[in-house]
């Protein structure tokens, strides 16, 4: 049995309500959030055995289509999700900053799972939609190459979906920013 998150999506907060209600109740899953997000959209995120999530994720997507923007599932997710989604990320200091936007909420966790597993990098934020319009972005840290090529993976898998927005890395951001930032 492993370990899985997953994740829907929905265009209307009366959709993503009987979504996420649809999903707790077809499988042994736990709601961690769920929440209406800007702008007027409706996220929820659940977590269990990953036969359980993905067959909850599978019924809410088919709850109400129309409205679905998107929906993911992990299998043994990166562990430095959590804390970067929550804000409780332990970091000392920024080397190179990594940085990925997107337009909507779902693919911005896969896009973290995707750089976290790609190279040495620290997952500093994931910004999932709260006061920003819909838009998402992570902030990683680590060696310029590595932000790099964490950046790129991420990027792609992104782009693939059609929700990548803008990215950038910058190498050894200035003092002010970095405190601004942790």
């Amino acid at each position: 049995m492993s370990k899985a998150i997953g994740m829907i999506e929905f265009k209307t907060v009366a959709s993503g309500i009987t979504a996420a209600d649809q999903m707790v109740k077809t499988s042994d899953v736990e709601l961690l959030e769920a929440q209406a997000v800007c702008p007027g959209k409706y996220i929820a995120l659940i977590a269990g055995d990953l036969s359980a999530v993905r067959a909850a994720v599978d019924r809410a997507a088919k709850t109400r289509p129309e409205e679905l923007i998107d929906s993911f599932v992990l299998g043994n997710p990166d562990e430095s999700i959590f804390p970067a989604i929550y804000g409780s990320s332990q970091i000392d200091e920024i080397k190179a900053l990594g940085i990925l936007e997107t337009y909507d909420a779902a693919s911005i966790i896969v896009a973290a799972d995707i750089a976290a597993k790609t190279a040495i990098v620290k997952l500093i934020e994931l910004r999932i939609a709260k006061g920003m319009c819909g838009k998402s972005y992570m902030l990683i840290t680590g060696e310029v190459a590595a932000c790099e090529a964490a950046i790129q993976k991420a990027k792609a898998s992104v782009g693939d979906k059609g929700m990548y927005l803008d990215s950038s890395v910058i190498a050894r951001p200035d003092a002010q920013l970095c405190k601004s930032i942790l």
